[in-house]
């Protein structure tokens, strides 16, 4: 019977891959490079195979290593959860937890991170700040903020809030352009829309229900970049009321199509959907969930 694999082999093998470098994952791991390569040279010789190619500047995987690094996730998070179901008796709370959340300082979110480190002390806590929506298995997220209902599979989403989606525009631009009322006067106004699902330019608002096909004056898959953009005067977005409410109290942003029905947007706690979730993480969700700016109870 052939000796099984080491589970410290499979877990530089994998920060490896999330890492893209024997550099950035030994340090990740605070070990010499020197053992993380052995690790993963111990690794490819036991399994024959070679799984990943090294050039000067990156790292790809093979197809071996593509199909290893799916089931080493499986089994490195199984190893996690039976580690915390034994720590799951004790009181404290306690893990590493790596977040991804869109930049919502105006939204007070960081007074609920802080309040959540302070109480909790062993949680090494990582807070990535970004409009990129990440590949938490993949790239070893626990949780992810995000808005919007659409999820890839092997993943589960905890709503947080709800928010008004709003059209927007800046004072100048209102005075210069005029202040539509109907989606049919869109179509003389200059409009900044996003990427559909990530990809693709928008093509469409929806408006009372119905899709209003324009054409846009500038692309973003950056919203917050779209709210700078209206606010500079370049045009009109439609974006979530929480997320320029900051603006609109500045009047630095006015509402337009304000009898128009643009609908409702969530903001989701997101995380990967097993079994037995580690501790810190619930916990982490479950305070998360008790948090509600302002914008949003209106």
């Amino acid at each position: 019977m052939a000796e099984p694999l080491e589970t410290a082999e499979l877990l530089a093998f994998t920060r490896v891959v999330d890492a893209g470098s024997l550099t950035r994952a030994a340090a990740e791991l605070r070990a010499p490079r020197a053992t993380i390569s052995r690790r993963l040279a111990r690794l490819e010789r036991r399994l024959g195979a070679r799984l990943v190619r090294r050039t000067t500047r990156s790292l790809a995987l093979t197809d071996a290593g593509e199909a290893l690094y799916r089931q080493a996730r499986l089994v490195l998070e199984a190893v996690t959860a039976a580690e915390a179901s034994v720590r799951a008796r004790d009181d404290v709370v306690a893990g590493e937890l790596r977040v991804s959340m869109p930049p919502l300082a105006d939204l007070m979110l960081f007074d609920v991170l802080a309040s959540f480190a302070k109480r909790h002390p062993a949680v090494r806590l990582q807070i990535h700040s970004s409009w990129r929506q990440v590949d938490l298995m993949r790239e070893s997220y626990d949780v992810a903020i995000r808005a919007g209902t659409s999820l890839a599979p092997g993943l589960v989403a905890r709503t947080l809030f709800r928010s008004k989606i709003v059209a927007v525009a800046s004072p100048s631009y209102v005075a210069e352009h005029g202040r539509p009322r109907t989606a049919k006067e869109l179509r003389r106004h200059r409009c900044l829309m996003g990427f559909a699902q990530g990809e693709l330019p928008q093509t469409y608002w929806r408006i009372d229900n119905r899709q209003v096909h324009l054409e846009a004056a500038l692309f973003a898959n950056d919203i917050g970049l779209l709210c700078a953009a209206a606010a500079s005067g370049l045009g009109i977005a439609v974006v979530p009321k929480v997320l320029v409410a900051g603006r609109l109290d500045r009047d630095e942003l006015v509402t337009v199509l304000d009898r128009a029905d643009l609908g409702t947007d969530s903001v989701s706690a997101v995380y990967v959907d097993r079994e037995l979730m580690p501790r810190h993480v619930r916990v982490f969700v479950d305070e998360l969930a008790t948090w509600k700016p302002a914008i949003a109870r209106q």
